[in-house]
């Protein structure tokens, strides 16, 4: 383990006051490393804001960010795929548009960061994912955009890893902990009282939770 802790976000989906009110909470100290899950954009206001404040960090920390549905989703209807256009535009992405000034404005002011995506990140006893894995294939013969969009396969079945995988994507009440995954979405962005749930892992390997 590190020297530092280590924090996990995901699902942020904009909620930039969410997301501040929960680094305010954590009081991130130099040392600590940062793994940003995926869906940082749609549904909620200010999804720039929320990306500056995800590459300020990572100007004085060590910041890992991986790419969401609604990244790939966007980007693939930058490309011009029409069933990704239309999950874009039907899953928060108007949202995103409003606040960059129009869609192809997110690209002008994001992209870099957009092309830096990770797909997952193994890191100790762990594997960073936005949404899963398909359980009993190998790790090398997944299907990439399971990484993105797979919900119920993966969360009702032993994936059979060395690795706890921790996620996002499918969003529950409270963090859902079972013994090979814990999923960390609570809602964020898609009900106005859901809580953005941090997950902080210490340099001795506890695993706690935080709340915006």
């Amino acid at each position: 383990m590190s020297n530092g802790r280590i924090i996990v976000i995901t699902d942020i989906h904009g909620e930039f006051e969410k997301f501040q009110s929960l680094l305010n909470k954590i009081a991130p100290a130099p040392e600590d490393e940062f793994i940003f899950l995926g869906d940082y954009i749609d549904r909620g206001k200010n999804p720039k804001g929320v990306i500056d404040k995800i590459i300020e960090i990572s100007k004085t920390h060590k910041c890992t960010c991986l790419m969401g549905s609604h990244e790939y989703a966007y980007l693939h209807a930058r490309m011009g795929e029409e069933y990704y256009k239309f999950l874009f535009w039907s899953y928060g992405g108007v949202e995103t548009a409003e606040c960059y000034g129009g869609f192809d404005e997110i690209y002008k002011t994001h992209g870099e960061f957009f092309d830096s995506l990770l797909p997952y990140y193994f890191k100790d006893k762990y594997l960073f994912i936005h949404a899963g894995i398909r359980p009993n294939i190998p790790f090398e013969e997944q299907n990439e955009k399971d990484f993105y969009y797979i919900r119920g396969d993966f969360i009702n079945h032993p994936h059979h890893l060395p690795q706890k995988i921790i996620f996002g994507h499918t969003d529950f009440k409270e963090v859902q902990i079972q013994p090979d995954k814990i999923c960390l979405d609570t809602g964020c962005g898609k009900y106005p009282n859901a809580h953005l749930t941090g997950m902080i892992i210490s340099p001795d390997g506890k695993e706690s939770f935080v709340e915006s």
